[in-house]
């Protein structure tokens, strides 16, 4: 008889399936690119150029790029390479370059409530974000409260509450047009009063560029710490993959003004360009939290350096 799959086994089998599934794009334009580049060919200067440009092509950024190549030069260099070798050197070096970002996201239960603000760009998946993890966190009998911080937008708020509806969290909202700030520190003080395990607060969309967006969320952010000079004890920027280099702006941005503190790529099965998530790793070095290669529920996980490597050159 055939010895049982360890716990949860089929579930991870199932997620492997969804991001590799989900890194296609990503991995068709490396593998090709490979491919045609090494077939019958020694590993010269031309090669490694050439290989080099179909990484930052691929959104590895260039610091990554130059590695990459540099060490597959020092043992390979002068010798004829396959598809495969070139393949399983790059995905051994990039599992182990991300390997110290792929930091799942801890909660500090000494907290009362663990705040968690979620920042980004318009559109980028925040409010779904907040709503997948708070069904995680639901699902492991955590206390949690939902804040819509986003006040610009009715749907956002709407968005929510369909979202605390389904996980039996609580909503805090306000009218639309209320002080931002405001709300997240009365949603801070009604989430402590009830000793809830987490506060997920969602903000508006706003474009890195947008000097009085981000200065509001700046005056969140010092609201916040005015109830507790601890908090936010995570500050999560959600990033869409499909945006590319334009990340490494968000971020810059981001991290200047709300301090963030980790990072949840999104819509990564929507886009050839899933590299930059190396790029960001090499650049930044903040935990890269969770990875989204879906619409559903469960298509949220924590980042994992050698599956989400191996995904993106191609192997399942």
């Amino acid at each position: 008889m055939p010895e049982p799959s360890p716990p949860g086994a089929e579930k991870k089998a199932g997620w492997l399936g969804r991001l590799t599934s989900g890194l296609r794009k990503s991995s068709a334009k490396l593998v090709g690119g490979i491919s045609d580049l090494v077939t019958k060919r020694k590993l010269d200067d031309a090669a490694l150029e050439d290989l080099e440009e179909l990484l930052i092509t691929a959104d590895l950024g260039a610091a990554m790029a130059a590695r990459l190549t540099g060490n597959l030069a020092k043992t390979r260099f002068g010798k004829d390479v396959t598809e495969d070798e070139v393949r399983t050197a790059f995905a051994e070096d990039i599992a182990h370059s991300l390997a110290p970002v792929a930091v799942p996201l801890t909660i500090d239960a000494s907290k009362k409530p663990f705040v968690i603000l979620v920042v980004g760009v318009n559109g980028a998946g925040k409010t779904t974000t907040i709503g997948k993890l708070t069904k995680q966190f639901r699902d492991e009998g955590r206390a949690v409260t939902l804040a819509a911080g986003d006040t610009f937008r009715a749907a956002a708020v709407e968005q929510l509450q369909i979202w605390g509806q389904r996980t039996g969290a609580p909503v805090i909202a306000r009218e639309t047009g209320a002080d931002a700030a405001g709300l997240a520190f009365d949603a801070l003080n009604e989430s402590a009063s009830r000793s809830d395990d987490i506060l997920l607060i969602d903000t508006a969309g706003r474009l890195q560029n947008k000097d009085n967006l981000m200065a509001e969320l700046a005056k969140i952010v010092r609201v916040i710490k005015k109830k507790d000079e601890t908090a936010p004890h995570s500050v999560l920027l959600v990033l869409d993959a499909t945006v590319g280099q334009n990340a490494h702006s968000q971020v810059e941005a981001f991290r200047d003004i709300a301090g963030v503190t980790g990072l949840v790529l999104t819509k990564v099965d929507g886009t050839a360009k899933g590299g930059v998530v190396v790029a960001l790793a090499e650049k930044f070095g903040l935990p890269v939290h969770y990875l989204g290669v879906g619409e559903g529920v469960d298509d949220l996980r924590p980042f994992t350096a050698t599956d989400f490597a191996r995904g993106l050159l191609g192997f399942s």
